[in-house]
């Protein structure tokens, strides 16, 4: 009597849970796992569950128990390697789907997150085959198409811009992976660029990220734009003395809210990633966090703040225009504005190959004056690393004229 129960509770469950009732589906897996303990369908569906809410330690246990209970059930072996990906632990995450496939090797969903899983730890050649496989099995899902146009074009191979073409070709696309294939086409050559990278993508990359990225950028890519940018400040004679009501905006996990914080009486952060807002507030730096883009919370906020930073987030921006004049609208007389671009020449911006966008220093000056903001310092430094080479970039520091 328990055993039906407990699959009635599961299948009831399930169904309210691709409904998105949530909180009704985690209700029913629960009295399923209290009437049959250990159940690794309760447990696994539970797992998925707390991953969608971004309760990723919970996810985390909860896959484990369901791996724990059934050692060798396809299933629950890539559920919790997709769980361990999102964490940022990926080689153990490739483990695990890997163990997945070699019992269920046609699960297309799994070779997808294989794939993923090897361009996210830089083996993007690797990742090809996988997804591929992962085309060939679920040919109208545009996910994995879309995942093997940027496998494909991280690694160098030929066929990026076809896969990306495939996948804007199918039927009822969503507008979000519309728009990221378009992203992509545009970053190969294939298509005009954007005024900025879709919103959707860039929230979604660093969800992905946000695990992994202050290991990747410090230990991996040498980054240290926020000290530079902070250091810039003081030689310009804004001294560190927390004095500051300070706008970081795409503060990400914090990293430039480390460098920003001497400055600030008060310090206020800004990202399109809720998971890196989670990361940010672990630092305990800001008086408060919002999940918005950057332009919206710039027109909310006239003339509040005395410093506003923008450290390697106007790089997914391509017309600077809107940005710098909401900017000057945001700072108080006197304030001003602090931020790092990838260096371009020529074309007002360019969007390179790595899906990021170049600015010709001029030019963002010219609309920085049309804005109201005049310069005050200029850098030319090394922002970080890509594929061993350094990333050209420019320090810029503008005071409000108005």
């Amino acid at each position: 009597m328990a055993q039906a129960s407990a699959d009635a509770l599961l299948r009831e469950g399930a169904a309210r849970h691709a409904r998105g009732e949530l909180a009704l589906a985690e209700r029913l897996y629960r009295r399923a796992l209290a009437a049959r303990p250990c159940d690794a369908n309760a447990l696994n569906l539970l797992s998925v569950l707390a991953r969608q809410r971004g309760a990723l330690e919970a996810a985390l246990a909860l896959s484990a128990q369901a791996v724990a209970a059934q050692p060798d059930s396809p299933v629950f072996l890539a559920s919790r390697g997709a769980t361990l990906a999102e964490a940022g632990r990926l080689e153990e995450a490739a483990a695990l789907l890997r163990a997945a496939l070699a019992r269920r090797p046609t699960d297309a969903t799994a070779l997808r997150n294989l794939g993923q899983v090897l361009c996210a730890l830089g083996r993007a050649a690797e990742a090809v085959a996988p997804l591929t496989h992962a085309t060939e099995l679920a040919p109208a899902a545009a996910e994995p198409w879309i995942a093997l146009a940027h496998a494909r074009r991280e690694a160098g191979q030929p066929g990026a811009a076809a896969a990306a073409r495939h996948a804007l070709a199918l039927p009822g696309l969503a507008p979000g992976l519309a728009a990221q294939a378009r992203f992509l086409l545009a970053a190969l050559g294939e298509a005009a660029a954007p005024d900025r990278a879709p919103a959707a993508y860039v929230r979604d990359l660093f969800d992905q990220y946000a695990p992994r990225f202050d290991a990747d950028l410090q230990d991996r890519l040498g980054y240290r734009t926020p000290a530079l940018l902070a250091a810039l400040l003081v030689e310009a004679g804004i001294p560190a003395d927390a004095t500051r009501r300070v706008l970081d905006l795409g503060c990400g996990t914090g990293l430039s809210g480390l460098a920003l914080k001497p400055f600030a009486a008060r310090m206020k952060g800004v990202d399109l990633s809720p998971r890196m807002l989670a990361e940010a507030a672990r630092r305990g730096l800001y008086d408060r966090l919002q999940e918005a883009d950057l332009l919206d919370a710039l027109a909310a906020a006239p003339g509040a703040f005395d410093l506003v930073a923008a450290v390697d987030v106007l790089n997914y921006l391509g017309d600077l225009g809107p940005a710098l004049s909401g900017i000057a609208r945001a700072l108080a007389p006197g304030g001003v504005a602090a931020f790092s671009l990838e260096a371009g020449q020529g074309a007002p911006f360019a969007l390179g190959e790595g899906l990021r966008y170049r600015h010709d220093p001029a030019h963002v000056l010219a609309l920085a004056a049309e804005a109201g903001l005049a310069p005050l310092a200029r850098r030319e430094a090394p922002l970080r690393e890509e594929k061993g080479v350094p990333v050209a970039g420019v320090l810029l520091l503008l005071g409000r004229t108005g």
